[in-house]
């Protein structure tokens, strides 16, 4: 250490958290084993002494490939799975192993915030669509953990993001320059509060347009819907059994927009000439059904992060890199 005082060990940390040197062990290494609260007094321990797991750093020099984790949310959604794939495609040239953290709780996201910096299993990060408070930022720099956030933009680890409010905005200004006033939005509801939410910033690009142009939006026209197909159906059905219905809907993800686009072939609405439809993502998907839609160069943002995060492994000095990727309307059958 750099002011001269000894280096920390365990027996420091077990003296400042008052617990055991096998409970911090579980905490560095099986944290889910371990209740919040003790977690917690082993972590403020640690990042008050600086301490660095030494074993567990020696085994990390000694492998033979390095690996890069991935903490990801909904690992079975189209976007998640895209973004994963091009991850996985940047790796396979690489001398490392891709590790995926899959998250579905408040609770195990912080364990691998919190955790993964302290092991040394892991030579970089990525953290895709998922917020990382200040204490956990900090704890990843102090431990030189070379981190990209997707999604989730923060000065002092590397982002690529896109703006999803001028999407939202690029979607409806397309549909108004068709000539459409009457425009429905459709967005997600079950996002959990351990995940960002960018639908929110795709309805507040909806909004903008329409109040650039002038025109009032029904209240009844802006609909929620769980992410799933089924549900998308149902309120699209709903909309479009109004007595004064939408000419065009906005789904703030492709997924949803197949689910309007269901609807609007069991009600005999003609698509497009009846109703407009245009999603957000350009997942495979919605290539082979011709939607129209904003594309958001998903598996690209997988490339690009893994492009990056490399080149901060081999060069910790490198300055922090904020990647913000263009948005495409591509026009398809639908709109």
């Amino acid at each position: 250490m750099g002011n001269g005082k000894k280096v920390p060990t365990i027996f420091d940390v077990a003296a400042v958290s008052g617990v055991s040197i096998s409970t911090i062990s579980r905490v560095i290494n099986t944290p889910e084993k371990v209740n919040l609260n003790t977690r917690q007094r082993v972590y403020e321990a640690i990042d008050k002494l600086g301490f660095v797991p030494q074993a567990e750093a020696r085994a990390r020099a000694l492998r033979l490939k390095g690996r890069i984790g991935v903490i990801t949310p909904f690992f079975t959604a189209p976007s998640f799975v895209q973004r994963l794939r091009g991850i996985a495609a940047s790796l396979s040239k690489e001398n490392y192993d891709l590790v995926i953290y899959t998250v579905d709780s408040n609770n195990r996201l912080q364990s691998y915030l919190s955790s993964l910096p302290l092991t040394g299993n892991l030579d970089g990060l990525v953290i895709m669509s998922l917020p990382v408070a200040e204490a956990d930022v900090n704890r990843l720099v102090e431990h030189e953990l070379p981190t990209v956030l997707i999604e989730f933009p923060h000065t002092l680890l590397n982002s690529v993001e896109i703006n999803d409010v001028e999407g939202g905005r690029m979607a409806t200004d397309y549909l108004l320059k068709k000539g459409h006033k009457r425009i429905a939005f459709l967005g997600d509801t079950d996002l959990p509060e351990y995940s960002i939410h960018p639908v929110n910033l795709r309805l507040k690009g909806f909004r903008q347009a329409f109040k650039t142009a002038n025109i009032e939006i029904p209240k009844e026209f802006v609909r929620l819907a769980p992410y799933d197909q089924e549900q998308a159906r149902m309120v699209a059905k709903e909309l479009l059994d109004m007595p004064n219905p939408p000419t065009a809907v906005f789904a703030a993800t492709d997924y949803q927009a197949l689910g309007v686009l269901k609807a609007a072939r069991q009600l005999g609405v003609k698509v497009p000439e009846q109703l407009a439809v245009i999603g957000f993502d350009d997942l495979d998907m919605a290539d082979y059904e011709e939607l129209t839609t904003i594309r958001q160069h998903l598996d690209e943002s997988g490339r690009i992060a893994i492009e990056i995060l490399l080149s901060h492994i081999a060069d910790h000095s490198r300055p922090v890199q904020h990647i913000t990727l263009p948005l495409t309307v591509i026009e398809r059958l639908t709109a």
